[in-house]
């Protein structure tokens, strides 16, 4: 990688409203080959919505988002902006992968029907070799032994685990995490959390929403913290964490410290 490679995915000025209530109100990040990237705030902050504009999950009204240095082409303006090309859109989608909260695993397929789903659906990729991965996947996340298990088989942790196994399946260029350990108890999300930070030393991009404010410090290079739709304060996590400048963080990483 050179100064001149794009970032994996920037955004630039992002504007997003439901109506009357403005949710971001131009907010801009990039992540390059290998960051991590960890977005914190207060509940509203605008932090999930953020990721979901960014893999095209909602449209925004306004500003930018590109992909290896390849802007999203957009038809409307305001309210009526949507993606112009559907293909753009697949092609980004399959290439940031996300996991979320709530784990969103298929109830009628495997752990490893799960898994090898995407791949030879939706990339047209031969079943065995699939197989092969996603069976190499699960040995990675520590469910191996849980492939041919049902979802409602699992712990929290185990599902969560297997969501990530998915995503990266699809061996994407980044990682998007919204809230991945919210759901789970202090120790099924420590089992989420060691996997998460073996992705980041293996130099995985990676943006994170998170509540954990531990985690976004272990594996972060860069912190995000976000308040009433905007960027409050962001930098490398000893600064964020260990000196920050604004009022607001201070209250919040306090608040946070006390929970």
């Amino acid at each position: 990688m050179t100064d001149a490679t794009p970032p994996v995915l920037e955004i630039r000025d992002l504007h997003k409203s439901y109506g009357a209530l403005e949710v971001l109100k131009g907010v801009s990040l990039a992540a390059h080959r290998g960051d991590v990237v960890s977005l914190i705030g207060s509940s509203g902050s605008g932090k999930s919505t953020l990721l979901r504009c960014a893999n095209l999950l909602e449209d925004s009204q306004q500003g930018e988002v590109l992909f290896e240095g390849e802007p999203v082409t957009w038809r409307g303006i305001g309210p009526n902006r949507q993606p112009a090309d559907r293909r753009q859109v697949i092609r980004i989608r399959t290439n940031l992968s996300m996991v979320f909260q709530q784990f969103n695993l298929w109830a009628h397929m495997t752990i490893l029907q799960n898994v090898m789903e995407a791949p030879v659906s939706v990339l047209g990729e031969d079943r065995a070799e699939v197989e092969t991965r996603a069976r190499a996947l699960l040995d990675k996340v520590g469910i191996g032994d849980k492939a041919d298990a049902w979802p409602a088989q699992l712990s929290g942790g185990q599902q969560q685990r297997a969501a990530i196994a998915r995503a990266l399946a699809m061996q994407p260029r980044a990682l998007l995490f919204d809230e991945p350990t919210s759901a789970l108890d202090p120790e099924l999300e420590q089992e989420v959390v060691r996997v998460i930070k073996a992705l980041a030393e293996e130099g995985r991009t990676m943006i994170i929403v998170t509540h954990d404010m531990r985690l976004a410090a272990d594996v972060s290079d860069h912190v995000i913290f976000l308040h009433q739709g905007l960027i409050e304060e962001e930098g490398p996590p000893d600064e964020l964490f260990g000196a920050p400048r604004s009022e607001r963080l201070k209250q919040f990483l306090s608040a946070t410290v006390a929970a």
